[in-house]
């Protein structure tokens, strides 16, 4: 093994999901023709995930409609899979990477991608009837089990939970959502954005309870703290995912906030190795942080960077994050940052002002310039404030860009 013209000979890829599998494929596509191998602590080929609390949980897909490859496309990648397999240790020397898997096999290679994911946060005392969605056994499992159900309680009000709820009401179950935060999704929308996302869940028809935490968990249903219990058939927890990078600490990495990756996707401190997706703490060029973005198009994002940076290929062009999700038969699409905003900047529509929720377009505003955008039901829309958000534009300029459309 080694590198030829500074482009490694093999590039294991660790994590057969939507970001792995991207990367292999973008190795290929930016000429790479070494080899490459790829580990998942899954059994299944990759998958997509949206669909796990959408289409497919909702019964509308059914499973092979979620692979994202097939064992021979796999084959014409000239990828070498080791699947149904977690590492559980990687060592970096001068003799390049070496990766431990839980089966005691060890796989060498020149360079390295962690593309690993998180796992869903637990309750304290949850119990193991309680329903997960990060996986797509979880997802069938709640299919299956709420084909028989006439009540479901669903923990968390967040993108995941909000969905759950909207599918549940769709097949007719009575829907209790507990959130714990004022509103849902405050930690990413702000307290009057999130106003909005709550009554899109109200509308729907759930019966949603902010402010609450469960305090215990029953054999029908849930405890609250606010003095109240609610019984369901079926409880789903959807709380938000964690870190699970404890087999990495022997690298000396400050892993609290994720794997520490320069703005390339570089892992700071372990030469010839890369992160991609939810576990990846890529240092923002415009900030100088390191935010993590659990989206699907950040994960295939930066898979494009890696991938063309470890074959030598010219780096694709810059994005910004965007995030998407369909709730109560309305799509919500967040593009930028909204964590780095201290005020708002109503663009469309009059939901902030109690009127219709469908066509409300919010600017997020940090001083006088625009970081993030965000939209109900404004697909068209929101598409145009790529540009302006890209550019930093000013409050005066965005507001001069809005009277252009209308």
């Amino acid at each position: 093994m080694g590198e030829q013209d500074g482009v490694p000979e093999h590039v294991l890829v660790v994590g057969a999901g939507l970001s792995g599998l991207r990367t292999v494929e973008g190795l290929r596509r930016a000429g790479y023709e070494g080899r490459i191998s790829l580990v998942g602590a899954e059994e299944h080929l990759p998958y997509d995930r949206p669909p796990l609390s959408k289409q497919f949980l909702a019964g509308d897909w059914e499973r092979d409609r979620i692979d994202l490859v097939g064992h021979d496309a796999l084959d014409e990648l000239g990828v070498r899979a080791h699947l149904g397999r977690a590492a559980v240790a990687l060592r970096v020397g001068g003799e390049g990477q070496e990766l431990e898997l839980d089966d005691g096999t060890t796989l060498h290679a020149d360079a390295i991608v962690l593309a690993v994911g998180v796992t869903s946060r637990l309750l304290d005392g949850q119990p193991s009837s309680a329903h997960l969605l990060r996986s797509v056994d979880e997802s069938q499992a709640l299919r299956d089990a709420l084909n028989g159900a006439s009540s479901l309680l669903v923990v968390g009000a967040g993108f995941i939970g909000a969905e759950v709820a909207g599918g549940a009401l769709d097949r007719g179950l009575d829907v209790t959502v507990l959130e714990a935060g004022d509103v849902p999704m405050g930690r990413v929308l702000g307290p009057e954005v999130g106003a909005l996302a709550a009554r899109l869940i109200s509308d729907g028809g759930a019966d949603l309870r902010c402010g609450v935490t469960v305090t215990a968990f029953t054999d029908t249903g849930a405890e609250l703290s606010d003095g109240t219990s609610v019984t369901a058939d079926q409880i789903v927890v959807g709380v938000g995912g964690q870190l699970d990078l404890g087999w990495l600490e022997s690298t000396g990495l400050n892993l609290s906030g994720g794997i520490p990756c320069d703005t390339q996707g570089r892992v700071e401190g372990l030469p010839g190795v890369w992160a991609v997706g939810d576990a990846a703490a890529w240092t923002d060029p415009l900030q100088g942080d390191r935010p993590r973005h659990e989206h699907w198009t950040s994960a295939t994002d930066q898979a494009a960077v890696v991938s063309r940076a470890i074959a030598g290929a010219e780096p694709p062009p810059a994005t910004v994050p965007y995030f998407w999700s369909d709730q109560f038969g309305m799509k919500l699409q967040l593009i930028g940052r909204p964590d780095l905003a201290d005020g708002l900047l109503s663009l469309h529509g009059d939901g902030l002002d109690g009127g219709e929720i469908k066509g409300t377009v919010v600017g997020y505003l940090r001083g006088e310039e625009l970081v993030a955008v965000v939209g109900f039901g404004a697909a068209r829309r929101i598409a145009r404030y790529r540009k302006p958000l890209a550019d930093g534009a000013d409050r005066a300029a965005v507001l001069e860009f809005r009277d252009t459309l209308g």
